[in-house]
């Protein structure tokens, strides 16, 4: 398919795509993917399938786990494995999806870049010097999967020096649709505000993902300033739940939309699907 033709959906509409149609925004990682043995997991107190925080004890693991055998590298991260996901299915045109987050001038940045570039992604890094490039070490044994994530840069983003630019902010009014992971809350909330608030004067499609039980509970705040400008809530039964305690509503049940109505945070499958049809 030329970069010219449109695009067709399994419903039979085109769609035209364009480069920087999508736009992401969130922390990205440097997946670092090796078979590892049981002393490697006792090693750095480890449970075979578990997904921890990096601590201090856990700072070697990331030189160790590169020099295992058939090491595999991915650009990661929530937001970011997201619009990965979209672009691959996109196909062509390349760099549909854009994405912004904030890496270290290192090797491990490189790599990310190189990888993000693999994947078609459209990827404008912040790059700073203080913290180094955010990792997420996915140690594997057998069906198992330990995942150690060191959030470093990620966490390092400046709206100022890097959103607020004009040659980034060119490429936010590309877009049509925005998908932001609520994880990006604990880093910039002032920036997904503005890239909200930019989607709804400009009848564009802005989406959000609760991310974790723990952002509508310790990030309400900043969460329910950016609700009113979100048009498609992501989030699964666990996270669903908990936002809508946090909102004082007794049941789930009161946020699900249903078919017919023009109201309702979240979608089952099963009912979206029956809609549909």
């Amino acid at each position: 398919m030329s970069q010219e033709e449109p695009n067709t959906t399994g419903t039979g509409r085109k769609t035209a795509l364009s480069e920087n149609s999508l736009f992401g925004m969130g922390n990205p990682l440097l997946d670092i993917s090796a078979v590892v043995d049981k002393d490697f997991l006792d090693k750095f107190g480890l449970k075979p399938n578990d997904q921890i925080l990096a601590e201090e004890k856990h700072k070697a693991l990331f030189d160790e786990i590169v020099k295992r055998d058939k090491v595999e590298y991915h650009a990661g991260g929530s937001t970011q494995n997201s619009v990965k996901i979209a672009q691959w299915m996109i196909q062509e045109p390349h760099k549909v999806a854009t994405f912004f987050g904030c890496i270290g001038t290192d090797h491990f940045g490189e790599i990310l870049k190189k990888k993000a570039e693999e994947a078609h992604v459209d990827a404008h890094y912040y790059e700073q010097n203080v913290e180094p490039t955010g990792t997420c070490a996915a140690c594997i044994t057998g069906d198992n999967r330990s995942l150690v994530a060191n959030l470093a840069a990620a966490n390092c983003y400046k709206k100022e020096k890097h959103l607020d630019l004009d040659c980034n902010w060119e490429l936010v009014k590309k877009a049509k649709v925005y998908y932001i992971a609520g994880f990006f809350l604990t880093v910039s909330p002032d920036s997904i505000l503005k890239v909200a608030k930019h989607a709804s004067d400009n009848n564009k499609i802005f989406c959000m993902n609760l991310s974790a039980p723990f952002i509508s509970q310790f990030f309400k705040e900043p969460l329910m300033k950016v609700m009113p400008y979100v048009d498609i809530l992501f989030g699964n039964e666990t996270e669903a739940a908990t936002f809508a305690k946090e909102l004082g509503f007794e049941a789930l049940q009161q946020l699900l939309w249903k078919p017919g109505s023009r109201h309702g945070f979240f979608v089952q499958p099963a009912l979206c699907y029956d809609a549909l049809c």
